[in-house]
Parts: structure tokens; sequence; C-alpha cells
């Protein structure tokens, strides 16, 4: 794909800017949609995965033709991607319904620091002394959430520890498919990964008699919500502006969706946050925002580099 001039580049960096906004809010509004629906977290994981499918499933189809140049570690990888992504989605889904948005959005904002660590012991990939500092601050940060959520009941605790099981659910998606995805394209990975994630939610709650139909209607568009606007929406948002502005500037902007999830939670959900949870949120997310930009400075971030796209979960 051609990449924009760079008078053609300023002159978009408004529209550029706008987009990034929109799409932030888009996946920002994830946390809320789940909040609003009172089906089952595997449920809810399960139809917004496959209605995402259904929607990517065009464009996969055009790329089809890469399934032949896939080989069976490819095929394994793609499994265990799905695996990992149901177990997210399991995970993270039911601690919104155990504590507040506020500490299940801060804890999952570490999901960089489990995917260096990953890197570290898979792939022997150095880790710097700001990424030790960092990942060390952050845990911190973490802790005085945690220590926020003490005094509010035995479940917000619980919650804040479905929430941090699920980032490294999410982790390890991340680790297990970063091969696949520099050989397929974005659509289709994201239709394997999602169909198959979908099962093992889809398997789940035929394990624990969940109902899998017979749900209300606001339900049922809550699920769609989630599908269109948090998945296709605003990481196709972000999928597309990666030929247009750096790959660390989407990354930055991901990193504020726990941030913006918080104040939508705040005003949607009248769910405010005491002390320890805004001092620990924000020592969490200034650490993870210092060893992203770090790393990007570190990097030679003045290409866009094709293989990198932002994951649609």
């Amino acid at each position: 794909m051609n990449r924009l001039a760079p008078e053609q580049s300023a002159a978009s960096k408004p529209l550029q800017m706008l987009f990034l906004m929109i799409g932030l809010a888009a996946v920002s509004f994830s946390a809320i949609f789940i909040e609003w629906s009172t089906a089952p977290a595997p449920i809810i994981g399960m139809y917004r995965l496959w209605m995402s499918v259904c929607v990517f499933l065009p464009a996969a189809w055009r790329a089809k033709g890469q399934l032949k140049d896939m080989t069976r570690r490819d095929f394994s990888l793609v499994l265990l991607s799905g695996l990992f992504l149901g177990l997210h989605f399991l995970f993270w889904i039911q601690s919104l319904k155990e504590t507040s948005v506020a500490s299940s959005m801060i804890i999952i904002s570490l999901e960089p620091i489990f995917v260096l660590i990953g890197a570290f012991f898979l792939f022997r990939e150095h880790i710097r002394l700001h990424g030790l500092v960092s990942m060390i601050i952050a845990m911190l940060g973490v802790v005085l959430v945690a220590s926020g959520d003490f005094g509010r009941g035995r479940e917000h605790v619980y919650g804040d520890v479905l929430s941090l099981i699920g980032t490294l659910a999410v982790s390890v998606y991340m680790l297990a498919g970063q091969q696949v995805r520099k050989r397929v394209s974005s659509s289709l990975y994201n239709v394997l990964v999602f169909f198959v994630a979908g099962f093992v939610l889809f398997l789940y709650s035929l394990a624990t008699a969940k109902p899998l139909l017979h749900y209300t209607g606001q339900n049922w568009l809550m699920f769609a919500l989630l599908a269109v606007v948090s998945t296709v929406l605003g990481h196709g948002i972000f999928n597309w502006l990666l030929d247009r502005v750096r790959a660390t500037t989407v990354a930055m902007t991901i990193l504020g969706e726990p941030v913006v999830a918080i104040v939508f939670a705040m005003l949607l959900l009248n769910q405010p946050i005491n002390l320890l949870q805004g001092i620990g949120g924000l020592v969490c997310l200034l650490s993870v925002y210092w060893f992203l930009r770090y790393s990007a400075n570190k990097s030679d971030d003045k290409t866009y580099p094709p293989s990198q796209e932002t994951q649609s979960a």
C-alpha cells in the first residue's frame, strides 16, 4: 500500500487525530457495554467474537489463498492463540462483573509488561534497565489499586485477580500469534483466532450449563455493539491508521483506553474511584507509558512497518 507523501500527511493530521479519538472512544466503550449486559461472561465474549467473525469474513475470504501457505505449526499457534484469547475474555469480562471498571482496566494495561517478560523467556529478547524499572513501578501501582479495593469487599479483590489472569492470558495470545501475523492478513488471522476463541467460550458455556439463547433485546444489542463498535470500528480504525501514522502513536493512543473507560464509568455507571485507586492507576499508567515511549525512542520508528498491526481483541 502506498504511504502518504509528507505534505499529504501534514495536511491530514487533524483528520488523523479525529480518527484516533473516535477509535479510542470506540474501544473504551467496551467495558461499558459489558457492564450494561446481564448475560454471563462467556456468553458475552462468545457472541462478541462470533459477531466480529461475521463482519470480518468478507475481507478474510478475499485472503483465503494465504491458508495454503500456512504450516502445521502456524495452525497450531492459531489454536493456541484462540485458546488464550478465549480465556482472556472469560476472565476479564467476569472481572468487570466483580470489581470496578477502573480497577479492571488499570490492571489490564499491564499487557505490554507481561509481553516483555514472555518475550524474554520464550525468545530471549533482552530486557533493558528501563523495562525492568518500569515493570517494578507498574506492579507497585497495581498493588495500590488492589489495596484500594480491600475495603470495598472480597468480590472486588477477586475481580482484580480475574483481571490479572485475563491480562496474562491476552499476553500469551499476543506472543503465540506474532509469527503467524507476519504471514497472513489481519482479517484472516482475526477470523481464525476469533472463531477458535468463541468456540472455547461455547464449550465452557455448555460445560457450565449457561443458556446460549433467550437473552433480552438489550443483551443482544450489547453483543452487537461490542462486536461492531469496540472490535471492528475501534481496532479497525487503528489498523487503518497504521499506514498513515507511526505505530507508536497508535500504541500510545490505545494506552489511553483505561483512562477514557474510567471517565465513561464515572459518568454512565456512577463508579467513582477512591484515592488509592487513583494514585495506583496513575503510577501504573505512567510507568507503562514510560516503557512504551522509551522503547519507541530506542527503535527505528521513522518508518511505518507494514507488518505491525494492532489486535482487534
